[in-house]
C-alpha cells in the first residue's frame, strides 16, 4: 500500500512523462538522431526496375567529347534521335536531367528542339528540366551554426523557348532533409498561381499516359512533400555511357518501351547528393530521379503519421510501462522494455510499408528514461531499507556479522558451527538485585542502559563481538565470527576499559539515584564451538563449550571491580599485564581447580 507521499510522487512522475513525451514529439528535437536508426530500417535495397534505364554523361563520354559546358546541344539532339528514330523500339519516356536554360544561339538549339518534337510525334514524350529559384535566408541555429532556409519560390528558370515548347517540363531540384540527406521528394510546386510537377513526377505521369494507365499520385504533407523508399544504391540501375549509345556500341533497341533518364554520371559535375540509403557515399542526381520514379510506380511512398494520434499512443504506452514497472521487479521490467522496443521497431517498419512514417526513437528514449528512473529510485529505496535493516540488525546481532552480510550481499544462515580458538569475556553488575529493590522500574532500566552502553562500547572499541545480554550480564567473544589479531589481549583491554569506565559511571549514578554500581569481570581463552544455535525458525549466533563456561565462572567469582583471568589468558599476555596471583580456585561445575590471576594493570 502506497503512502500519500508515494502516491503524490507517482502522479508527479506520470505528469512529467506525459509532458516530456509531448515535447519530444512536438519539437522533433530528436529528428536527426532518429534518422540514424530509422534509415537502415526503412531504406532497404531491393531489386530495381529493369524498365528504368540511365544514360550517363560519364568519364568515358567526357574524355571523348570534352567538358560538357563546351558541348553543342546537337549532342543531346543526336541522342534523342538515335533512341526514337524507330518508333517500334523507342523508349516510352525520356527525362533530361540536364538544365538547358539559356540559348546557345547555334544550330544545336534548334536541333534539340526539333528532335524532341519528332520524338513526341513518334510516341516518345521528352521531359526537360527546369530549375526552381527559392528565396533564401541565413539564420543561426540553437547550436550556434548557420543554416540556409529556403522559403517560397522566387523564380523558375525554364528551358530555352524552343525546348520548352516541345517538351513537358518538370523541376529537377532535389529535396534535402534537415540533416542534408535525401529521403523526401516534392510532387509539385506552386508559383504565381500555377503548379509545376517535379521532373520525376512528370516522367511518371508521362509513362502512365503512354501505358494508358491512371497515375496514382501519393499522399503528401506540407509543401507537397512525400517520403520515398530508395530501390537501389548507386549503380543499382542499368547505366549506359552516352558515348557508347552515340557510337552504336549499344543497340538503341535495348531501350524499347523503357523509361530513359539522361544526366550527369561523373565526379566533378556538381550533381551528387547524400542519400538515406547509403551513408558516406553520394548518389548522382539522375539516379535519385530513377529511384523516385520507381517509388511512384510501385507505391513505395510515405508521409508522417498524424501528430496527435501518434503522440497520444506514445503517451499511453509510456504510462502503461511506468505503471507496470512500478509493480514488478527488475527482470520482468527489463523484459518488458526490450519487448516494447522491439515491437516499436516492428511497428515502425510495418507502418512505413503502409505509407506512414513514425519517429522510432522517441518511445525507446522515453521508456529507457522511465526504466532508469524506476531502477535508480528502486535501488535507492532498497538501499535505504537495507541500511535501516542493517542498523536495526546491529542492535541485536554482532555488528561484525551484519557488516560481513552487507559486504558480501549474502550470508549462509544455517544451524551449526565451527571450532575456533577464542577469548571470552563476561561482565556482571554486583549487587544489582538489592539495588533495584529500592528504585522505580524506570530508574532500574536507566541504570541498566547506562551500564550496557559502557560494556557494549568497550567491546566494540576493541573489535570484539557482542554475543548477548543475559539480564544484567554481558557476554563478548573475540576472534569470532571472523579472524581477529591479538584477540586475547584485546579481550583483556576490554575488561580494563569497562573497569575504568565503571568509576565514572558509579559517580554519575550516585549523583542521580544515590546508588552505586560496580562490576565483576572474567576472561578466559581456548577452543569453543561458534555458530548458529537453536532451531530453523529461531536461532542465535553464540559460542559454547568449556572455555565459555570457565569465563562465566571466573566472572561469578570476581569481586566488585575485580578482573579475573585464567592461567591460559595470563600465559598469552603476561608480558603486557601486571597481575596479582589469586591461586588455584575451584569453579562450579569443574572437577579441577583453575589457577586465577587478578589484573591490576594493562600495559
Amino acid at each position: 500500500m502506497k503512502s500519500k507521499r508515494e502516491k503524490v510522487l507517482f502522479i508527479v512522475v506520470a505528469i512529467a512523462i506525459v509532458l516530456v513525451t509531448f515535447v519530444l514529439s512536438f519539437s522533433n528535437v530528436l529528428y536527426s538522431f532518429d534518422k540514424i536508426f530509422s534509415d537502415p530500417i526503412y531504406q532497404v535495397p531491393s531489386s530495381t526496375n529493369t524498365n528504368i534505364k540511365i544514360i550517363g554523361i560519364d568519364e568515358k563520354t567526357l574524355a571523348e567529347y570534352g567538358d560538357v559546358t563546351d558541348w553543342s546541344r546537337q549532342v543531346t539532339a543526336d541522342l534523342i534521335t538515335t533512341l526514337t528514330d524507330d518508333p517500334q523500339y523507342a523508349p516510352s519516356v525520356i527525362g533530361l536531367d540536364v538544365l538547358y536554360i539559356s540559348e546557345q544561339n547555334d544550330a544545336g538549339d534548334a536541333a534539340l528542339a526539333e528532335a524532341c518534337k519528332s520524338a513526341s510525334e513518334n510516341g516518345t514524350q521528352v521531359v526537360s528540366a527546369a530549375n526552381l529559384v527559392y528565396k533564401t535566408s541565413v539564420t543561426r541555429t540553437d547550436e550556434g551554426t548557420l543554416a540556409v532556409n529556403r522559403n517560397n519560390v522566387e523564380n523558375i528558370e525554364y528551358p530555352y523557348s524552343g525546348l520548352n515548347e516541345n517538351t513537358l517540363v518538370g523541376f529537377a531540384n532535389t529535396t534535402q532533409d534537415v540533416d542534408g540527406y535525401i529521403r523526401y521528394a516534392k510532387l509539385s510546386e506552386e508559383f504565381n498561381g500555377e503548379s509545376m510537377d517535379s521532373l520525376s513526377t512528370a516522367v511518371y505521369k508521362a509513362y502512365c499516359n503512354k501505358k494508358g494507365e491512371t497515375a496514382n499520385l501519393p499522399k503528401t504533407y506540407k509543401n507537397n512533400i512525400f517520403g520515398f523508399t530508395f530501390s537501389g544504391k548507386s549503380g543499382g540501375y542499368e547505366v549506359v555511357s552516352l558515348s557508347d549509345v552515340l557510337s552504336g556500341n549499344v543497340d538503341s533497341r535495348a531501350f524499347a518501351g523503357s523509361i530513359v533518364l539522361f544526366g550527369a554520371y561523373a565526379p566533378g559535375m556538381q550533381d551528387a547528393y547524400n542519400v538515406a540509403i547509403q551513408k558516406g557515399t553520394q548518389m548522382y542526381g539522375v539516379e535519385i530521379h530513377a529511384n523516385i520514379v520507381e517509388a511512384l510506380l510501385e507505391g513505395k511512398t510515405a508521409v508522417p503519421a498524424n501528430f496527435w494520434i501518434y503522440t497520444l499512443i506514445l503517451i499511453v504506452i509510456a504510462l502503461i510501462f511506468y505503471v507496470i514497472c512500478d509493480h514488478v521487479k527488475i527482470v520482468p521490467a527489463t523484459s518488458l522494455l526490450v519487448a516494447f522496443i522491439v515491437l516499436n521497431l516492428l511497428a515502425g517498419k510495418l507502418l512505413y510499408m503502409r505509407g506512414i512514417i513514425i519517429n522510432i526513437i522517441i518511445l525507446p528514449i522515453v521508456l529507457l528514461a522511465v526504466y532508469a528512473y524506476q531502477l535508480i529510485t528502486g535501488y535507492l529505496v532498497e538501499w535505504l531499507k537495507r541500511r535501516q535493516t542493517v542498523e536495526a540488525f546491529k542492535k541485536y546481532v554482532a555488528p561484525q556479522v551484519v557488516d560481513e552480510i552487507s559486504k558480501k550481499g549474502e550470508f549462509n544462515i544455517v544451524l551449526g558451527g565451527e571450532n575456533r580458538d577464542i577469548a571470552v569475556l563476561f561482565v556482571d553488575i554486583r549487587g544489582f538485585t538489592p539495588m533495584s529493590e529500592g528504585l522505580e522500574p524506570e530508574q532500574v532500566v536507566s541504570i541498566l542502559n547506562e551500564y550496557l552502553s559502557l560494556t557494549t562500547n568497550s567491546i566494540f572499541k576493541n573489535n570484539g563481538t557482542l554475543d548477548k545480554f543475559v539480564g544484567d550480564a554481558t557476554m563478548a567473544v573475540f576472534n569470532a565470527p571472523f579472524d581477529l589479531d591479538d584477540y586475547v589481549y584485546r579481550a583483556v583491554c576490554t575488561a580494563r576499559d569497562i573497569a575504568a569506565g565503571s568509576d565514572e559511571l558509579e559517580k554519575k549514578l550516585m549523583e542521580r539515584f544515590g546508588k552505586s554500581v560496580s562490576f565483576g569481570i572474567g576472561v578466559n581463552c581456548g577452543p569453543a564451538v561458534v555458530g548458529n544455535i537453536g532451531c530453523e525458525f529461531r536461532m542465535d549466533y553464540t559460542a559454547i563449550g568449556d572455555t565459555v563456561n570457565t569465563a562465566a565462572r571466573l566472572e561469578a567469582n570476581a569481586k566488585r571491580g575485580q578482573i579475573l583471568i585464567s592461567d591460559k589468558v595470563f600465559e598469552r599476555v603476561k608480558d603486557r599485564v601486571e597481575v596479582t596471583p589469586i591461586g588455584a580456585i575451584p569453579l562450579k561445575g569443574k572437577s579441577n581447580e583453575v589457577f586465577v590471576y587478578q589484573v591490576d594493570k594493562v600495559l
